[in-house]
């Protein structure tokens, strides 16, 4: 069981030895601009390119939500775009923040944090645009990685 560290900083530059993986969540609509990703943009092209791409095509590959896509950006650093938001906007049914989605996507991550021997790296997951609380994030956070064995940092800015 590894514990959940809570750390000030920018979680594309994640403060670990060894592979580490960066997660944040993506909406199901194709669209990247707000919020965390754009401090991902800002360091590397490719995350963005492999999400839109992967939408593009999406009537051919799992794009959906749930689906997890790795993107290598350095030989020890991958992103890992989840799918967990449906939509943009809160509206009539509540925030876009999809927790079974965040589940599952966390497991998909979990796995291969496990295989390549990855730290895990996160801002508050959900929380920002999507809308989610860190009160139902962090206990799935806790057992699809901390649980299992894997070392997670989430960054707080400030």
């Amino acid at each position: 069981m590894e514990d959940l560290t809570v750390v000030r900083g920018d979680a594309t530059s994640p403060q670990a030895k060894g592979q580490k993986i960066i997660a944040h969540v993506c909406n199901d609509l194709g669209g990247w601009g707000r919020g965390f990703v754009v401090a991902i943009s800002r360091r590397w092209p490719e995350p963005e390119r492999d999400y839109r791409a992967w939408h593009r095509e999406r009537a051919h590959n799992d794009f959906g939500l749930g689906a997890v896509r790795l993107v290598r950006v350095r030989p020890d650093v991958r992103v890992a775009n989840m799918i967990g938001q449906r939509g943009i906007r809160t509206g009539s049914k509540g925030p876009p923040i999809r927790y079974e989605a965040v589940e599952k996507c966390l497991w998909s991550v979990g796995d291969a944090a496990l295989a390549e021997e990855a730290s895990v790296h996160m801002p508050r997951i959900g929380c920002g645009l999507a809308g989610g609380r860190w009160e139902r994030i962090e206990p799935l956070v806790r057992a699809a990685l901390c649980g299992r064995g894997v070392p997670v940092t989430v960054y707080d800015l400030g």
